[in-house]
């Protein structure tokens, strides 16, 4: 929820992690700003800038694929997905919405790779845009938390 109370943890020490991003270009202003949010949060997470690998994809139902690859590498700790879908008048959005999101969680359960999925899902543009900067910092923490949870348990 936008504005949630997210609690708090000690597992965002990211100088040791190395990071996958995969960004959407379709709607291509928001998923910047996403981009810029996220990259500057790892940053300031302690992620050396060489550790962060950025790769664009046309939109919302390349970038399982893409994960997919990166994640087969086993070069990295965590990964990002990055994009936006704004509802339209059609049915497309809900199938773009829906398999993008599956997509997501399916590459992340079977490769056993974190992903903090950053796709956002809003009614307009003005939703999309008071949501970009939160959401893209959000993902970069998550992405540092998860990498050590899941270190933790392993």
């Amino acid at each position: 929820m936008f504005g949630a109370d997210k609690g708090s943890t000690s597992l965002l020490d990211g100088k040791k992690l190395s990071i996958g991003i995969v960004q959407a270009r379709f709607n291509e202003g928001i998923t910047n700003a996403l981009f810029e949010a996220c990259h500057a949060e790892l940053l300031a997470l302690g992620v050396q800038e060489k550790h962060i690998t950025h790769v664009t994809v046309p939109g919302a139902l390349e970038v399982p694929i893409a994960l997919q690859a990166m994640a087969e590498q086993d070069e990295y700790d965590a990964l990002i997905a990055l994009g936006c879908i704004i509802r339209g008048e059609t049915y497309h959005f809900e199938l773009v919405a829906n398999e993008s999101g599956a997509g997501v969680t399916r590459v992340s359960l079977d490769t056993h790779t974190p992903i903090a999925n950053a796709i956002l899902t809003t009614e307009n543009l003005e939703q999309a845009v008071a949501r970009q900067t939160e959401k893209g910092r959000d993902a970069a923490r998550v992405a540092v938390e998860m990498a050590h949870v899941l270190e933790q348990i392993g």
